[in-house]
């Protein structure tokens, strides 16, 4: 088993992410914005699961926008595009599953699902 305390982490920003833990099944990544930070129109490869863990987003998909507090869990199929806005300082958990989904990589890019970036991680509690 591995576990992490997510509210402990360091701040790591939007252009920052830490990722967590990466497997082929699932890869783990916490995000940080600060109010009023948004990212706008994108889409990724792999099903998402979004989990707020602090703060207030506002995300929007097809046109449609909620506002959603800590505790909401999201999910959006692989290539749905969406928009995510910071209402409030904001902490949130991402799942990407599997990992790397189909067309993640380049060609000629080698896909490694259990490659953790050097500077871009939070190690498990001891």
């Amino acid at each position: 088993m591995e576990r992490w305390h997510l509210p402990s982490i360091d701040v790591s920003g939007k252009r920052e992410p830490r990722v967590l833990f990466s497997r082929p099944e699932c890869r783990a990544v916490l995000l940080d914005l600060q109010e009023g930070e948004e990212m706008g129109d994108h889409r990724v490869h792999e099903r998402a699961i979004v989990e707020i863990v602090s703060g207030r987003l506002e995300v929007t998909v097809a046109g449609d926008s909620f506002e959603c507090d800590s505790g909401t869990l999201l999910t959006f199929d692989p290539g749905e595009t969406r928009r995510v806005r910071a209402l409030t300082p904001a902490r949130i958990v991402l799942l990407l599953a599997p990992w790397p989904g189909d067309g993640h990589f380049r060609a000629g890019e080698t896909p490694d699902s259990e490659r953790m970036p050097a500077n871009a991680t939070a190690s498990p509690l001891g």
